[in-house]
């Protein structure tokens, strides 16, 4: 186990003009035996990233350090890390005994009886043990990817860097992947950094995720943190599913506008910037919000709208409204698209004389298209960002021990 750390970290590729910036000034600090996921759209640099850890990319400027040491000029056999490739990378003429072997032969002098005796520790603990005589082109995706793993594992190194391991396997595969990987991390107690471009395996694996854009860092928090307490509308809007919504606004006041759209801003809302009485009356906005903080309530009793709301505002009364929504922020619209999922229908929103919302609604609950709706948007719930750098002005209301309670 080691902790291991990037220092203003930079990558380019190229001289000159034509030269391109995949990685620009990353800094991370990963403790002995954390699980960093490091994530982000394609071409964001987080393979890139990855790459530099293991030596397999020189680093243009910058430092990675291992337990203290400077890994710079080492090369990749003398890092002490092991690394799990997308394409697994198994040797298709060896059996998967001396897939495993292999990498301790040729980098260590260790005897072939406490070699056999790793292979065969390894191979029981990811129960794998009655493939070892096979070739990879006789195992299945999964098995492949247990093979990697074995390899990586019995080298006992400091690190592990697994670049997207489970994207070539199936949906109920990953899912089971993505639990046993989390046991057997947790079990090993190996510093672990592990790249993806899927937020469900960010959120679900990671004590931490390191997410970028561009080749810049753009926030290293707790799964729930990102999700809850974004830095700027970029995390906001890549972590969850589905998306969180924006509507680019003005600010009058303490009053969001956009076009017949109004949205009165009160103190339910946390600040991390400066306060509502400071927000300059010129600037742009976004306001923000998730699916499943979107109140929806059905206001006719059947499938047309001779009873529904008119007009943008107040569209029911408090009392038809959930406890955390005033009327003031509540508006009228008509259900669009329905998506059903299972446990919970995705609901597409058009509101009167404003912009177009999604909302998560439970899957038990019956929501036609063409129906007339009010739909609440919580204060306590939204979130606020600077339309020009992105950054967050207001996050919603959440206590830090919340967060802190919600971790297992």
């Amino acid at each position: 186990m080691a902790r291991l750390q990037l220092d203003s970290v930079q990558k380019r590729f190229g001289e000159g003009d034509d030269s391109v910036l995949a990685v620009d000034d990353l800094s991370v600090d990963v403790a002995d035996g954390e699980f960093l996921v490091l994530v982000g759209p394609s071409g964001c640099g987080k393979s890139t990233t990855l790459r530099m850890v293991a030596g397999l990319e020189t680093i243009t400027d910058g430092e990675v350090r291992l337990d203290g040491e400077v890994m710079n000029e080492r090369g990749p056999a003398e890092r002490d890390i092991a690394m799990v490739f997308q394409s697994y990378a198994l040797y298709p003429h060896m059996t998967v005994r001396n897939n495993m072997r292999f990498g301790l032969e040729e980098s260590t002098d260790l005897d072939d009886e406490t070699i056999d005796d790793r292979v065969e520790s390894t191979a029981e603990l990811l129960e794998i043990t009655d493939l070892l005589a096979r070739k990879p082109g006789a195992l299945s995706g999964g098995q492949r990817q247990r093979v990697a793993l074995g390899r990586a594992i019995v080298r006992e190194p400091k690190a592990f860097l697994m670049d997207e391991p489970l994207s070539n396997l199936d949906a109920k595969l990953r899912s089971q992947m993505r639990t046993e990987l989390q046991q057997l991390q947790a079990d090993l107690e190996t510093t672990t950094v592990y790249v993806t471009h899927d937020q469900t395996e960010a959120m679900t694996m990671a004590d931490r995720v390191a997410i970028l854009d561009g080749g810049e860092l753009q926030q290293v928090a707790t799964p729930l943190e990102a999700y809850h307490r974004p830095a700027n509308r970029f995390v906001a809007g890549f972590i969850g599913e589905p998306s969180m919504n924006f509507v680019d606004c003005s600010v009058a006041g303490e009053t969001l506008v956009a076009d017949d759209f109004a949205y009165p801003l009160d103190e339910a809302s946390d600040s991390v910037g400066e306060g509502v009485g400071s927000l300059d009356e010129t600037a742009g906005v976004t306001l923000g919000i998730r699916p499943e903080d979107v109140a929806v309530v059905e206001v006719d009793g059947g499938d047309g709208d001779s009873a529904a709301p008119t007009g943008g505002r107040r569209a029911v009364t408090d009392d038809s409204l959930p406890d955390d929504v005033d009327a003031s922020h509540a508006f009228a619209a008509t259900v669009g698209v329905v998506e059903p999922m299972g446990d919970e229908n995705v609901v597409h929103l058009a509101l009167d004389d404003g912009p177009e919302l999604v909302a998560t609604v439970d899957g038990l609950r019956r929501v036609r298209e063409g129906r007339r709706v009010t739909v609440g948007l919580p204060s306590n719930a939204i979130h606020v960002f600077d339309a020009e750098s992105g950054e967050a002005v207001r996050n919603r209301s959440l206590e830090a021990a919340a967060l802190d309670a919600a971790r297992v």
